[in-house]
C-alpha cells in the first residue's frame, strides 16, 4: 500500500485537477449530445425502413444504448496522448520525472488515467440525465439510454468498464512514448485517430460489419474501449461470450502493459532533453 500511495496521489491530484474545467464538460456534453442525436436517428430511420434489419445482430435499442453510451465515455477512447507529456517534452521538464524515486511508467499511467477518467465522469452523469431519465420522461422511451437486462450484465460491465480504463490507458501510454519518441503529439494523435474511431465501434458497431470481418474485429485491442463493455451492458453479449469479451480486454492491458514498459525504458535510456 505504501508502495502505491504515489501513484494514486498522482491519479487523483491529476483527476481532481481535470475535473475543475467545467465549460470544457458542457461543451463537450452538447457536442456529443448532439452528435448522439444524430446517430440514434439515423440507426432508427435505418431498423425502421430496410427490411435487412429484421436479422440484425443488434436490436435497434441495443444500438441506440449502445449510441448513448459510446457518447456518454468518449473521453475514455484512445483519441491521443496525455497532453502534458507532449508539455514535458518540449519543456525538458521530464527531467523532473525521471529524477522522482518512483518508477516513471507507473506514473505517467496513473496521470494519464486520471486524466482520461475524470474527463469521462462529468459528461457520462450528464449524459445519463439526458438520455436516460429525461427522454423516457417525455415519452421518447425508443430513442432513449436503456437499463441493463439485468443485475449480471450491470456487474459484467461494472468489470468490464474497469477494464476499459486500464486498456485505453495502456494504449495511450503508447501513443505517450511516441510522443517521447518523435517530439510530435500532433502527428502521433492523427495517426491514431482513424484506428480508434473504426475498430473501437464508434463509427458502427462492429456486429453491423461484415461477417466475414466480426471475429477479427472481436479479438482486436481496440474491440474492448466501446464495443465489448457496451455490448455487455445491452446483453448482446452475455454468458460465456461476456466473459471472453472481458478476457480480451484484460490479456490485451497486460500485453500494452509490458511490450510498452519495455520500450519506455528503452527510449528513456537514450532520452535527449529538450528546453532549458
Amino acid at each position: 500500500m505504501v508502495i502505491a500511495r504515489p501513484y494514486v496521489a498522482a491519479f487523483s491530484a491529476r483527476f481532481l485537477l481535470m475535473l475543475q474545467y467545467r465549460a470544457a464538460a458542457l461543451a463537450g456534453f452538447a457536442t456529443q449530445c448532439w452528435w448522439g442525436a444524430i446517430k440514434v436517428m439515423v440507426y432508427a430511420a435505418f431498423y425502421h425502413a430496410s427490411t435487412a434489419a429484421a436479422g440484425a445482430p443488434m436490436s435497434l435499442s441495443q444500438v441506440i444504448t449502445y449510441t448513448w453510451l459510446g457518447q456518454a465515455f468518449l473521453a475514455l477512447g484512445a483519441w491521443g496522448s496525455d497532453p502534458d507529456v507532449g508539455l514535458v517534452m518540449r519543456s525538458g521538464a521530464v527531467g523532473h520525472d525521471l529524477l522522482r524515486p518512483v518508477d516513471t511508467y507507473t506514473l505517467w499511467f496513473a496521470r494519464t488515467a486520471g486524466w482520461m477518467t475524470s474527463r469521462a465522469v462529468p459528461r457520462a452523469a450528464l449524459m445519463f440525465l439526458v438520455a436516460g431519465i429525461a427522454l423516457p420522461l417525455l415519452g421518447l422511451h425508443e430513442w432513449a439510454w436503456g437499463p441493463p437486462p439485468g443485475v449480471a450484465q450491470a456487474l459484467l460491465f461494472a468489470l468490464s468498464m474497469v477494464f476499459v480504463v486500464t486498456l485505453a490507458t495502456a494504449i495511450t501510454m503508447f501513443l505517450n512514448i511516441a510522443v517521447v519518441v518523435t517530439l510530435n503529439d500532433r502527428g502521433v494523435n492523427s495517426l491514431v485517430a482513424p484506428f480508434t474511431i473504426v475498430l473501437s465501434g464508434s463509427l458502427l458497431p462492429l456486429p453491423l460489419f461484415p461477417d466475414w470481418t466480426r471475429a477479427l474485429l472481436f479479438i482486436q485491442p481496440f474491440a474492448g474501449l466501446i464495443d465489448i463493455p457496451f455490448r455487455i451492458y445491452s446483453g448482446n453479449l452475455q454468458g460465456g461470450t461476456a466473459w471472453a469479451g472481458i478476457g480480451l480486454q484484460a490479456a490485451w492491458t497486460a500485453v500494452l502493459v509490458v511490450v510498452g514498459r519495455a520500450w519506455m525504458n528503452r527510449v528513456m535510456h537514450r532520452l535527449e532533453m529538450q528546453g532549458g
